[in-house]
């Protein structure tokens, strides 16, 4: 399946792991050497940016993207806390 970068802004993200629903797709993060992309970037809404993100965007790996469909991409990861700040980090599974 191939797809465009614009096409995915109009994608929502959810996370099979319990079932978030994070909001759709506003950035990308491309490797400019290899043209591969590295990481979706999703703003989040209100009640999980002061808890998850760091500057009110949700940062999700390629390699935590299960499956892309017409209207939705599902991704699997969980946060755990950062050992010194307390600060959330994103690890897939």
């Amino acid at each position: 399946m191939r797809s465009r970068i614009t096409e995915l802004s109009c994608k929502e993200v959810i996370n099979i792991c319990d079932g978030t629903r994070y909001g759709f797709v506003n950035d990308v993060e491309i490797d400019c050497s290899s043209g591969r992309i590295i990481s979706l970037i999703v703003h989040c809404r209100k009640t999980i940016n002061t808890i998850f993100a760091r500057n009110g965007d949700i940062i999700i790996p390629w390699e935590a993207i299960k499956r892309i469909g017409d209207d939705l991409i599902l991704v699997d990861f969980v946060y755990e806390r950062g050992p010194k700040d307390g600060k959330i980090g994103i690890f897939s599974k």
